[in-house]
C-alpha cells in the first residue's frame, strides 16, 4: 500500500527486453536503501526489487503490466515517480493507493498559472464513476484532487513542490499517464452492480 505521496524521482537508465516481459534499470537516491523483494511503485506501478548495486535497482514489468499501464513506452533517460510501501505507524498524507493501475489516461491539456499549473486528462467513460468533484486519484502514482470532473475527463492543479519533486513537469499535452482510482469508490460501485 502506498499514499501517493512521492518520496523522489529515478531515471530509467536501462530497458531490456526479456521474452514478454521487459526489465528496467532505475537509478535513485533511494535505490541503495532498498531490499530485494521489497514492493516500489513506480510511476504508480508496484513492482517487485530484484536486484540493487551501485545506485540502481532493477525491476520487470510482465506483458499484463505493460498492456495496462505506460511502462511499455519507458526508455532509457524516462523521469519515474518513486514511492516506497507506507509504513502503518505514520500519517496518512496522500490517500490510499494499491499500485494497482486501473487504466491510462491522456493529458488532453496543461496551462501554466501565475504559481501553479493546471492538467486535464481524458480517460475511458467505462471509469466514469469512479471520479468525483473533489476527489482523489493517482496520476503516475502521485495523489492529486480532481475537478471539473465529466463523464471521461477530469482537471486537477499542482503546486509548486509536486511539480518540482515528481514527473507531473514532463507530462505535456498527449502524454499517456497511469491512472488508479481511489479504492473505496471501487468496492462501492462493485456493491452497487452486484446488487443490480
Amino acid at each position: 500500500m502506498f499514499t501517493g505521496i512521492i518520496e523522489c524521482t529515478g531515471q530509467v537508465v536501462s530497458v531490456e527486453e526479456n521474452g514478454s516481459n521487459r526489465r528496467f534499470w532505475v537509478e535513485s537516491g533511494i535505490s541503495d536503501q532498498l531490499k530485494i523483494d521489497q514492493s516500489l511503485s513506480h510511476e504508480g506501478v508496484c513492482l517487485t526489487v530484484e536486484e540493487v548495486k551501485n545506485g540502481r535497482h532493477r525491476v520487470t514489468a510482465i506483458a499484463e503490466t505493460l498492456e495496462k499501464t505506460n511502462l511499455g513506452g519507458w526508455n532509457g533517460g524516462a523521469l519515474v515517480n518513486l514511492e516506497r510501501c507506507m509504513l502503518m505507524n505514520g500519517r496518512l498524507d496522500g490517500h490510499i493507493v494499491q499500485g494497482h493501475v486501473d487504466a491510462t489516461a491522456v493529458c488532453t491539456d496543461r496551462q501554466e498559472l501565475d504559481g501553479s499549473w493546471q492538467y486535464t486528462f481524458r480517460f475511458s467513460p467505462a471509469f466514469g464513476a469512479l471520479v468525483i468533484e473533489k476527489g482523489s486519484v493517482a496520476v503516475n502514482g502521485t495523489s492529486l484532487t480532481c475537478f471539473a470532473v465529466t463523464r471521461d475527463s477530469f482537471t486537477v492543479a499542482v503546486i509548486p513542490y509536486t511539480f518540482q519533486h515528481t514527473s507531473i513537469s514532463r507530462v505535456e499535452k498527449g502524454s499517456v499517464v497511469n491512472i488508479e482510482f481511489d479504492i473505496l469508490g471501487k468496492y462501492i460501485q462493485r456493491r452497487i452492480e452486484l446488487s443490480a
